[in-house]
């Protein structure tokens, strides 16, 4: 399972999601408490990038250890050393690699061996059949051991309606109960599939009582570019705060954001207005770089950006629309000088998109009359 442990790797420039849990593995008679790391593409780290055929040689010739002797040495790396006294482990090299291989469906987003199961399942319900029900039975069995009493996802009943149901009545559960399945039981099995599909039917009509967590509206990235002068239909060219979108701050005109958020970052009156006249938004930041700059700039440049947005879109309400038009998809937003102020392929911090956001919230609550 996935949870909170996301990490990633970049190929050829592009970002492949992956996630990690602890394994051994077994070097030099030592074993090394380490982190396996698997991704969407299919290859896993352990101790190298291997393809999923070359993990499971490796897990049959005991380099990924499921085996954990008495006696044996074992490593934390760096953190503690002991040996193995009545070591216990529940893995096998089938089962791990069984886990390995619905971990990486569900870093694609494809059903794993749990939602197989479920489907198969859903099919037997359907139409009630022996061999729907033998189906259903073989895709329970394939789900890892270790996963299956969490396939419904039921903390209190756990699988067990689930193996009463792909036995039938008169059948004997892999676990739990050495009884046949009774009638009874059998019926309280169905109707326990029958409220939970009218639950899982109703989950789509339910609305959060804030809204979505999550945008409706695909990402839009807003790039690098260097537009020099105003155009009829900017698009998305004039979200970027180069854009020549003239403002006026305590009655100076700045020809853009940037040139106003330079002059306001520094103390000299004269680079200031220098800065004010300067051709592009390169020259500003420039002139800025060589003058000294405001004391605690840093920690006051966000509140200083978020005015400077708000009067730009104030005054310019064409461009106000444009940013009210992206609804609420994420702003990606490039900073080719800052990775405080751009995302810069993720490894920015994105504060400009963040504050475009902001505002355009603002502009949609003005429309609306929320105030």
């Amino acid at each position: 399972m996935i949870g909170n442990r996301i990490t990633y790797r970049k190929a050829d420039g592009v970002r492949i999601p992956g996630t990690w849990r602890h394994a051994f593995i077994c070097n030099g008679g030592t074993y090394f408490l380490t982190d396996l790391v698997m991704y969407a593409d299919g290859l896993i780290d352990c101790w190298g990038l291997v393809t999923i055929d070359e993990f499971e040689q490796k897990l049959r010739s005991g380099w990924v250890a499921t085996d954990l002797p008495e006696g044996a040495e074992a490593s934390a790396h760096d953190l503690a050393m002991w040996k193995f006294s009545e070591p216990r482990t529940w893995l096998t090299p089938e089962l791990l690699l069984a886990e390995v291989r619905d971990t990486i469906d569900q870093l694609n987003g494809r059903p794993d061996s749990t939602a197989r199961c479920l489907a198969a399942v859903d099919a037997f319900l359907a139409d009630r059949t022996e061999e729907n029900r033998a189906t259903a039975r073989a895709a329970y069995l394939a789900i890892p051991e270790t996963q299956r009493r969490y396939a419904l996802g039921d903390m209190d009943r756990k699988d067990w309606p689930l193996q009463v149901l792909v036995v039938g009545v008169g059948g004997r559960p892999d676990s739990w109960s050495d009884e046949p399945v009774s009638e009874k039981a059998y019926e309280d099995a169905l109707a326990y599939f029958e409220e939970r599909a009218r639950l899982i039917a109703e989950r789509p009509l339910r609305v959060p009582a804030d809204g979505p967590a999550t945008p409706h509206a695909p990402a839009i990235h807003l790039a690098h570019s260097y537009p020099r002068q105003r155009v009829d239909d900017p698009g998305m060219v004039g979200l970027r705060n180069d854009y020549p979108a003239p403002i006026d701050i305590d009655g100076i005109t700045y020809s853009s954001v940037s040139q106003a958020y330079w002059a306001l970052s520094v103390t000299d009156s004269t680079t200031r207005a220098a800065i004010a006249v300067a051709d592009t938004s390169h020259a500003a930041r420039k002139l800025a770089a060589d003058a000294t700059q405001r004391e605690g700039w840093e920690h006051a440049r966000t509140a200083v950006m978020i005015t400077l947005l708000r009067v730009k879109y104030m005054q310019h309400p064409d461009l106000a629309e444009i940013l009210r038009a992206t609804n609420d998809a994420t702003l990606i937003y490039d900073d080719a000088d800052s990775g405080f102020w751009g995302d810069n392929a993720g490894r920015g911090r994105n504060w400009t998109g963040r504050l475009l956001e902001l505002v355009r919230s603002e502009l949609h609550a003005q429309r609306v009359g929320i105030r």
